[in-house]
């Protein structure tokens, strides 16, 4: 996923657009865009090995605003009252539990 994002030129190291072979330093920045939200991350070191998913967090910093996940928060919000009140056309995911729905009726004989 990172490879086809600096492809697109969505991630910036230190403002410059990088290439996926790009080389990161501590104390660089690192900025894509992640569900809806531009996301901010400072290298404060690099390991000496691949690590684990729970260790990420000693090698990096998220600088991202907390205002941003709060906006992101309130979108969500935001589209769930408007679908809860049923006006509008219905959503792709609306419209297969409608075909759902349908097809869970067994139909009966003609007999």
């Amino acid at each position: 996923m990172v490879t086809e994002a600096c492809k697109k030129n969505h991630v910036t190291v230190n403002g410059q657009v990088a290439k996926a072979s790009k080389e990161v330093f501590p104390t660089d920045k690192v900025t894509f865009r992640k569900d809806q939200i531009t996301q901010i991350i400072t290298v404060l070191d690099i390991p000496d090995s691949r690590v684990g998913a729970k260790l990420v967090d000693i090698y990096r910093r998220n600088d991202t605003p907390p205002e941003v996940y709060q906006h992101l928060e309130l979108l969500k919000l935001s589209k769930d009252h408007y679908r809860k009140t049923g006006t509008g056309r219905p959503t792709k995911k609306d419209r297969r539990d409608i075909d759902e729905f349908g097809n869970d009726i067994p139909e009966e004989d003609e007999d």
